[in-house]
């Protein structure tokens, strides 16, 4: 079988779910890892038996990495996704591609040019529950769709993650945020116009070392984002509410005869259900068994397998940058108090093989 050689820069938390994904695969060969603390990538590659480069250079100077998987921090991603594309090698990139829209579009830019692929997370899409749900909305299972609500309770960072500031300083609306957004521009292509309002819910916040921290950047973001044929997305974002204390959480897509709700953006395992208008909720069974949790590696496979099989990949960093779009249009909405239009354009991601 030929195989694919890629590389993992960024060795924080999920890097070892990415790894552990990417070194079962047969057609995959993670030939190594790099991080700005070489300890760190020392530890992962030894738990892989892989190389750990001292350098994102060294990295691009192995002629067998076809593919970088960058999984940096976010304000990194632009400048590691723009290196790795100028050396000639395809990316994955984790989210958002950028924290600005013009620097997502040079890259998508950069990337055609080039010839090369660019994808981006989040991937989630991708799930068992989440293919089976966009497979019923082009179905048209619940009628004609004209609201979509979308919940991120997040939770409080600090209270679970050892150095919490980082996520703060982004917000729940870009670290979070483009999970939903990336599934509802799946199933509805892209988004024409937001309208949006933030604030700092609780700004003194606590290390799990006891150290205090402030934060400035909106904890809650409420936004309305308009598609065409007027349907509309009501996106609700927070670094405050634990999404096991409510009850508002997942996607829900309501139609004329009926809804759709889908548990879990994140988990390809979700719960998915479906009521006729006014009646109770039943679930759906889903087509296939769903892998538990995440499977981190799954959109880099699928670019793996495109190239080899000169198709578009799925996890596009066309969707990727209008997502970005979105996501900035949304803080200029709350910052200059009103709507947003939007520009840019993708064409959704074909669904997986089965699911059409």
């Amino acid at each position: 079988m030929e195989t694919t050689g890629v590389a993992i820069v960024g060795c924080g938390n999920i890097a070892q779910r990415y790894a552990a994904d990417l070194a079962g695969y047969p057609e995959i060969e993670l030939r190594g890892v790099q991080d700005v603390d070489p300890a760190r990538a020392e530890a992962l590659a030894a738990v892989h038996g892989v190389r750990a480069y001292g350098s994102l250079d060294e990295l691009l100077a192995d002629p067998g990495v076809a593919i970088v998987v960058n999984l940096t921090v976010h304000h990194a991603h632009y400048e590691v996704i723009r290196r790795c594309l100028e050396a000639g090698r395809h990316v994955h990139s984790e989210k958002p591609l950028a924290l600005r829209y013009e620097e997502a579009a040079e890259l998508v830019e950069l990337a055609g040019k080039s010839g090369l692929r660019l994808g981006g997370a989040p991937a989630t899409f991708l799930g068992e529950a989440q293919q089976d749900a966009l497979r019923l909305l082009r179905e048209n299972a619940a009628g004609r769709l004209r609201l979509v609500y979308g919940e991120v309770n997040w939770g409080r960072i600090e209270t679970w993650h050892p150095d919490p500031v980082g996520f703060y300083e982004v917000g729940p609306l870009f670290d979070v945020g483009v999970y939903p957004l990336t599934i509802v521009t799946t199933a509805l292509g892209p988004a024409r116009r937001v309208t949006a309002f933030a604030s700092v819910v609780r700004p003194d916040r606590v290390r799990l070392d006891g150290r205090p921290f402030t934060i400035t950047t909106p904890d809650y973001v409420v936004a309305n984002v308009e598609f065409d044929g007027g349907v509309l997305l009501r996106l609700t974002c927070d670094f405050y509410v634990p999404n096991r204390g409510t009850r508002q959480q997942g996607l829900e897509f309501h139609g004329d005869t009926g809804s759709l709700l889908l548990h879990s953006w994140h988990d390809f395992d979700s719960v998915l259900e479906i009521a006729a208008f006014g009646e109770t909720p039943r679930p759906v069974e889903l087509s296939r068994t769903p892998f538990p949790g995440v499977e981190w590696g799954r959109a880099v496979r699928d670019m793996a397998a495109a190239i080899r099989e000169d198709r578009p990949h799925r996890a596009t960093g066309r969707q990727a940058a209008h997502v970005v779009e979105i996501l900035c249009a949304i803080r200029a909405s709350y910052e200059q108090g009103g709507p947003v239009e939007l520009t840019s354009s993708f064409e959704p991601p074909a669904p997986l093989d089965g699911y059409a």
